[in-house]
């Protein structure tokens, strides 16, 4: 869902729930239950602009009511302009929301509960300063006690329903990970049957790379030249019979990757979950001293679920073997921002970083500068290449890389934010 059409909706919704109201105190001044249906549309959708909600719900409270008003009554002037000050509200709301919203992941549950009570009396005592200011209202001192008692009511059932909604949120999320882990068993099943043909071809590789070695000796040497069409022949047939077995294994793996088990997609901040929870595994794994912090930023749907977790996990992993092993405070963050028209995902380590000399040549597939010199173990370097082919050929972005030796990496991945959001 478009984040135009997240507003209108929204703003329907609150409007609507805007005629259900008390009078209270002052002529023409009402507590209604809009405040809680925008204080929980908001809270619920950190991805669109609090202030602009707060001004197209202003507004067309204001019609709707005026409109309802016309209708039963007739035209009055003077009731359509008392109306106005509520608009007023509604954009206070917005924007003290937008200043505080950037707080909520790291509050208490106690303390979101005072904030929505004070948005509310704050923006209500807005609306009535205005009232006895240009139209002249009496202010009763206690309607100072009837407003934060009402606020205090609108933000615990603000809270409450939140809350209540949080929880099936995190059933619905259950759910649908229990299925997916059903699924992953059932495809490395039959994964594994194909490794075995996989495992089987390369006793056949070992051998024509054998044959192909033995026949470039002697062609060196000039030996047996009578014989050198017939083994290349021979050599081309075993390279044909292998390549037909690994094209039979891809054609199955891309039917149940592809086909039978699709996804649908995820949402980013689940794809981080899992991905965090996974690095960290593999950190305790490898007796790594290295502190991981992910930042998802802005929540989105994606179909490229299994894209954006290879390439943050190719990064990361790159950055595990980055560090020295005697270096302390190692830090690797995945940072991601909203821009524009872009998403942008920031992978920063403060390890050894990369030489100039060899800056040009890292996303080459089969570069590597981790060699382990005592078991002659090189890597195998294809994680890098692959990442660069995943975000520049399959999501058309682009990387920027930073790098200082002895100082740490930071890789700038940008990606059209068409080609990865998904409206739902």
């Amino acid at each position: 869902m478009t984040k135009l059409k997240k507003i209108l909706i929204g703003s329907l919704i609150v409007t609507l729930s805007s005629q259900f109201y008390i009078d209270i105190l002052l002529s023409d001044f009402r507590v209604s239950c809009a405040i809680i249906a925008l204080g929980l549309f908001l809270f619920l959708n950190r991805d669109v602009s609090p202030i602009i909600v707060g001004i197209t719900v202003g507004i067309s409270t204001y019609l709707w009511r005026t409109l309802i008003y016309f209708l039963r009554y007739g035209n009055d002037y003077e009731v359509m302009v008392a109306y106005i000050p509520e608009i007023f509200f509604f954009i206070v709301y917005g924007i003290l929301f937008s200043r505080l919203m950037k707080k909520f992941d790291f509050i208490g549950q106690h303390t979101i509960l005072i904030i929505f009570a004070l948005l509310d009396f704050t923006s209500n005592i807005v609306e009535i300063l205005i009232r006895i200011i240009y139209f002249d209202h009496r202010f009763y001192f206690s309607i100072i006690t009837s407003l934060f008692i009402v606020a205090l009511i609108r933000a615990g059932a603000i809270l409450i329903i939140a809350t209540i909604t949080k929880y099936y949120k995190i059933l619905l999320l259950k759910a649908e990970h229990e299925k997916r882990y059903r699924k992953l068993l059932w495809l490395t099943m039959i994964l594994k049957s194909e490794m075995y043909w996989m495992d089987k071809n390369m006793n056949k590789i070992e051998e024509v790379m054998s044959d192909a070695y033995t026949l470039f000796e002697e062609i060196r040497d000039g030996k047996n030249p009578d014989k050198w069409a017939n083994r290349s022949v021979k050599i081309a047939s075993d390279v044909h019979e292998v390549k037909k077995e690994y094209q039979l294994v891809l054609r199955g793996v891309r039917g149940i990757t592809e086909t039978r088990y699709r996804d649908n997609g995820m949402y980013f901040r689940d794809i981080m979950s899992i991905l965090e929870e996974k690095m960290l595994d593999e950190i305790r794994f490898k007796n790594l001293d290295i502190e991981l912090s992910i930042e998802s930023g802005s929540d989105f749907y994606t179909d490229k679920h299994y894209q954006l977790m290879s390439i943050s996990r190719n990064l990361i992993m790159n950055a595990f073997e980055a560090f020295d092993p005697n270096k302390k405070h190692s830090k690797i963050s995945l940072v991601h921002k909203n821009l524009d028209k872009e998403h942008l995902f920031k992978i920063i380590d403060n390890g050894n970083g990369i030489d100039k000399e060899d800056m040009e040549f890292i996303f080459s597939p089969g570069f590597s500068t981790k060699i382990n010199y005592e078991t002659g173990e090189i890597n195998r370097g294809l994680g890098l290449s692959l990442v660069k082919d995943i975000v520049e050929n399959h999501l058309k972005g682009y990387i920027k890389m930073e790098s200082v030796s002895g100082s740490g990496t930071c890789f700038n991945i940008y990606i059209p934010k068409e080609k990865i959001e998904v409206n739902i």
